[in-house]
């Protein structure tokens, strides 16, 4: 009786654990799979429901000014695209664009100071503009443009060789050229250097010039460095010279024989080809009645930069600037936008770019005291 008592026990004792493990194998096959239903459901809503892209940053007005290097209707009507070239462009890069104006500065110094007070955003300028007005203005991008076929310091050689044709390869400078018309004056200059003879400080200062505003690179500086090199002295030494607004003007004034001697960057003679016949009274060609008497160095070519005041510019904006405008340089629409100022592309710049502008503009500063 006593051991079928203690059977009776130790079967009952193990149905217990058996229960026991059975309840727990179950409660952990519970705690699992509600694990793996939490873990599995945050997976399943992204793939149900992706996130939506971040809204677009928006622009109200972005103001773009250009200098006067060409007869400002001209220009207008040349960069209209580029409204909504660079509306569409930065929307791909998350910024909506209510309004792209656009405006020729009356002078060069006028895009400058408009950069500086953040009267405007955007400024295509001359490196030497851009160097003089640098504490209110930030290059973004370097211009590169074709180059030519004549290159050579030699103004011979840019005679012997008419007329200068674009190349295949891309140049990041240019150079400004003295060029002399179908004056007199302008002949006699010209026929001197073609004879492999050197000007002296007198020929140059009987003539009749015009050349651009201070801070034009190709139209005031470095011809002033070429005459400080060659005579140490500048355009301002000159007895007989005006200030043209633009290289029409200049043009305009060389074909009328209103000057015997003109400043202007190299390829200017291809932009006024048509001009010299069709607006401005000539009946031979630009190539046959103008010499080129002088050459200078080469000139970093020009920049787009913006206002350091403006409160557009942060840091992921001029970013997109960048990108902005390097792809519509890749455009047909855009590159015929650009090429009103020989632009064929762009790249990235940094400051550093123009520190040789820098050491001219100094130099030209110093002549002035």
């Amino acid at each position: 009786m006593k051991n079928r008592m203690m059977l009776t026990a130790v079967l009952a004792l193990g149905v217990s654990l058996l229960a026991g493990c059975g309840s727990n194998n179950n409660n952990a096959a519970g705690n699992n799979a509600a694990a793996e239903s939490t873990a599995s459901a945050p997976a399943a809503a992204a793939t149900e429901s992706p996130s939506a892209s971040p809204a677009a940053t928006e622009i109200k007005e972005l103001k773009v000014s250009f200098v006067p290097s060409k007869d400002p209707d001209q220009i207008i009507t040349a960069t209209g695209p580029l409204k909504d070239l660079l509306k569409n462009q930065l929307a791909t890069e998350g910024y909506k664009v209510d309004d792209v104006s656009i405006d020729v500065g009356t002078t060069y110094e006028a895009v400058g100071e408009a950069l500086t007070a953040g009267t405007t955003d955007i400024g295509f300028i001359p490196g030497g503009t851009y160097t003089l007005y640098d504490d209110g203005a930030e290059v973004l991008l370097t211009a590169t443009r074709a180059g030519l076929s004549n290159d050579s310091d030699n103004p011979k050689d840019w005679n012997d060789n008419k007329p200068t044709e674009p190349t295949d390869q891309q140049a990041t400078y240019y150079r400004s050229l003295l060029i002399a018309g179908p004056t007199e004056k302008g002949k006699e200059l010209a026929a001197k250097v073609n004879a492999g003879e050197k000007l002296t400080w007198d020929d140059l200062n009987s003539a009749n010039w015009a050349i651009m505003s201070t801070s034009s690179s190709a139209g005031y500086i470095y011809p002033t460095l070429w005459l400080q090199t060659n005579y140490s002295k500048s355009l301002t030494d000159l007895s007989h010279v005006v200030t043209s607004d633009s290289y029409g003007s200049s043009f305009a004034r060389l074909a009328a024989g209103q000057a015997d001697v003109i400043v202007a960057y190299a390829d200017a003679r291809r932009d006024y080809v048509d001009k010299w016949t069709a607006d401005f009274g000539r009946s031979a060609s630009i190539w046959d009645e103008t010499n080129v008497i002088g050459v200078t160095e080469g000139i970093y070519n020009d920049t787009v930069s913006v206002s350091k005041k403006s409160p557009l510019m942060t840091d992921e904006f001029k970013a997109a600037l960048q990108k902005a405008f390097i792809a519509i340089a890749q455009t047909e629409e855009g590159k015929n936008v650009i090429a009103i100022y020989s632009h064929e592309g762009y790249k990235e710049a940094q400051s550093s770019d123009y520190d040789n502008e820098r050491k001219a503009q100094e130099l030209i500063k110093n002549m002035k005291k």
